[in-house]
Formats: structure tokens, sequence, C-alpha cells
């Protein structure tokens, strides 16, 4: 069952990969920029193939990323080349279009799994609104009561259950949770503090209720669907990355790919939908941390041609790639620590 379960993961993982850099690839070369290499993976080569258009087609060993190296990506780095095959002397909008298009064709890909899952599956609950609560829960001694929908939970706005659960999950030293729903049209406040139960020598905090499980079929329903929820699932990764920064979230609440490893395992037990979603969710992850104005990442670059823009004139060529490469460092050193995190937590 793990080999199962890695060789999904990397399937997953490299679908992913090969969608966000075909953006990047496909752009690029409609643009008219020399490609050298398209990859998929990181690493040492493990196959290549020399195409007819001459770029080198290489499967790399670890499925952690990928890359299109085209020419002059920060300056002119090849004497062979015409110089109006270098990204670098590209007009500014065409530079930003052929970094933007991996982000894009993440989201795209995002956006049609989730509605094909509403279409075949039907949709799934994006209200929070209270299904299930259980028998002597933490919930029902707070008075929580089936069709409640929540509004707030600690004074945060809930506009959807992805983005409560990223409440539930928000540092809370005193573990008593301020809830205010709605019922019957009035405004209810709640008090409920989790219960503490022990399930594989792991402790976690239970409430006790469930979210209701309307679902619902058909094309506009379902588009409509997979709209609201890519949006959802924004709107949390945006929270996430705020309680980083807040200190709300440790970043232990990240995972790698050991932690990804076990979510695709659960996945593989609820079945293909699952799947479907787990790649939607991710393909929406690699679009939204690539688009952050960061160095090393598409965001960073785009951020660097604005400020160009801005000013009027090229950002130091030397000064940018050093960037980038520190930030790439950053993220490798980030990557080693949240995956020996993930290592610990089986322990």
């Amino acid at each position: 069952m793990w080999f199962i379960t890695l060789l999904l993961l990397i399937f997953i993982l490299g679908i992913i990969i090969l969608v966000h850099e075909f953006g990047h690839f496909i752009t690029a070369k409609k643009s008219g920029v020399h490609i050298y290499e398209f990859s998929i993976g990181m690493g040492p080569v493990i196959r290549t193939h020399k195409g007819k258009d001459g770029i080198d087609y290489n499967i790399r060993a670890f499925p952690i990323g990928g890359f299109v190296a085209m020419a002059g990506e920060v300056y002119e780095d090849d004497g062979k080349i015409s110089p109006n095959k270098f990204l670098c002397n590209k007009p500014w909008y065409q530079r930003i279009m052929i970094l933007g298009a991996g982000v894009f064709n993440n989201f795209v890909m995002a956006f049609v799994f989730l509605f094909f899952i509403a279409m075949i599956w039907g949709t799934t609950p994006i209200l929070p609104k209270v299904g299930m609560v259980q028998e002597n829960s933490a919930a029902e001694e707070a008075g929580l009561l089936t069709n409640d929908e929540i509004i707030q939970i600690n004074g945060h706005k809930v506009t959807s259950w992805d983005v409560a659960q990223i409440y539930l999950y928000y540092k809370n030293d005193l573990g008593i949770y301020d809830f205010k729903v709605l019922r019957d049209g009035k405004e209810v406040n709640l008090e409920i503090t989790p219960k503490t139960v022990v399930e594989d020598d792991t402790e976690r905090k239970v409430f006790g209720f469930q979210i209701a499980s309307d679902s619902s079929k058909g094309i506009l329903t379902s588009l409509k669907y997979a709209w609201q929820k890519f949006w959802t699932i924004v709107h949390s990764m945006v929270l996430t990355l705020s309680g980083l920064f807040t200190g709300n979230l440790s970043i232990k609440a990240l995972s790698g790919p050991v932690g990804m490893y076990q979510v695709v395992g659960e996945s593989i037990q609820h079945g293909i939908s699952q799947i479907m979603y787990l790649i939607a969710l991710l393909s929406i992850n690699v679009g939204f941390l690539n688009i952050l104005p960061f160095p090393a990442f598409d965001g960073g670059r785009i951020f660097f041609m604005i400020i160009e823009k801005i000013k009027g004139s090229k950002i130091n060529s030397k000064l940018e790639n050093t960037m980038n490469n520190v930030g790439f460092i950053l993220l490798m050193l980030l990557m080693i620590y949240i995956t020996f995190q993930d290592i610990l937590n089986l322990f």
C-alpha cells in the first residue's frame, strides 16, 4: 500500500508541476524566446530527450519542482543566441505573461477539477452551516444547534467552512472559542471549549459537530461551486500566510513531502473524488505561492518588473539574480525544516 501511495504522490506532484511549467514553456515559445531545457523534477537527470526543436526535455530525480530554462531570464547570457530571443529583451507585458502563465495554468486546472467533482459527485458544503451535533459533545453543551450558521469565530468573520477551519487552528491559549451563529435570523453568541481526546498517542481538541452536507448537481450549479470553492481556498491560504506572520499559526502547521504522503494515503481511502480534490487544492497552493512577491518565485520576478516599469529603467541584473538565488536557498532550507518536522510528527 505504501508503494501505491508513493506512486500516486509522485503522479499528483508531477501533473501539477507539468501543468505549471507547460504554461511558462508554451507562452515563452509562442513569444519567440529561446528555450534550452524543459524539466520536470529537480536534481540529477534520470531521463532526457532532445526534441526536433533543439530543446532538452528532462525528467529529474526529485519530484519537488521543475523549470523551463530560457535564454536571457535576467540578462543576455549566450553570445550565440539572437538578442531578440532573450527573455530580458522582450516587451514588459510579454515577460509578465510568460512568468505568470504557470500560475494561470494551475488555477485553471484547479477550477476544472472542482467543476468535474461537482458534476460527477455533487457539490460539497461551502457555507459553515451546522449539520449533526454529537451528544454530550463540547458543541452540544455550549448550545450549538443543527442549522446554525457560523458567522464569527473569536471575532473573525467567517464566510466559508474553509475559512472557519483556519480560525479553529489559530492559537488560543485559553482554549475557549467564541462563536457567533445565525439562528432563525438572529445572532447568537456561544462559548465552546473543545474536549481533548487521545487517538494513536496523539492529543487533539474535538468540538463535536459536523457541517451540513447539502449536495446538488448540474452545469450551472457546478460552475458556481467551482468558482466559490476556488476563492474560499485562496482566502484560507491568505489567512494561513497572515497567521504565520502574526504568530497565530505555527510553522509546524505547514506540510512538506512527508505530510503530503500521509494526506495522499488518507485520500485513497475516500476514493477518486477526494484524490481529484487534493489535486485541485495542491494546484491552487502551488499557484498561490508562486505568485507571491518573493525572490525565486514567479511573483518575485514579476514584482521586479513592476518596479522596473515604475522607475523607468532596468533593475541591476546582478542584484536581481543574487536575490533570486538567495530566495531559492531560503526556500530549500524551509523545505528541509518542514520535512524534518513532518518526520518528527510520525514518532
